[in-house]
């Protein structure tokens, strides 16, 4: 299994947020600690905005900030809405499903098993337990 970039990326500019608490992050600041496009990262926050995780302000002084609490962010939710919308496997896709083996084929049963416990898994954790206590994250991602 392989998170998409833009998964990636939603995590990271969360965690920068996060790092960054009660203040207005600009996308450039983002974009060069994360080591991702500009352009990129712009589908990324737009989304995340989108969703409730980040707030956004527009004008000269604006940027982005959490959108709620880092404790109130789960990172199973995240990943759902980045990652739900794609198929884990072929056979997960009603339209694009050309395998010969589904009607016979119990490996589905087993790849959705493992996906919920994996969201599960990432249900546990919120935003702030990535951020709080971890000293060289905030190194990495405090801005000056």
């Amino acid at each position: 299994m392989r998170l998409t970039t833009r998964t990636n990326l939603a995590m990271r500019t969360l965690m920068y947020c996060a790092v960054n608490k009660g203040r207005i992050v600009r996308k450039q600041e983002v974009a060069d600690a994360c080591n991702a496009s500009e352009n990129h990262l712009a589908q990324v926050i737009h989304l995340l905005a989108q969703r409730g995780f980040l707030k956004t302000v527009r004008g000269r002084s604006g940027g982005l900030t959490l959108g709620r609490a880092a404790d109130d962010i789960r990172v199973g939710e995240v990943f759902r809405s980045f990652e739900a919308c794609l198929p884990f496997a072929e056979c997960f896709s009603a339209e694009e499903n050309s395998c010969p083996l589904s009607a016979a084929c119990a490996l589905k049963g087993v790849l959705t098993g493992a996906l919920a416990a994996f969201y599960a898994a990432l249900d546990k954790v919120t935003v702030a337990e990535l951020v709080n206590g971890n000293s060289q994250l905030h190194a990495l991602l405090k801005a000056a």
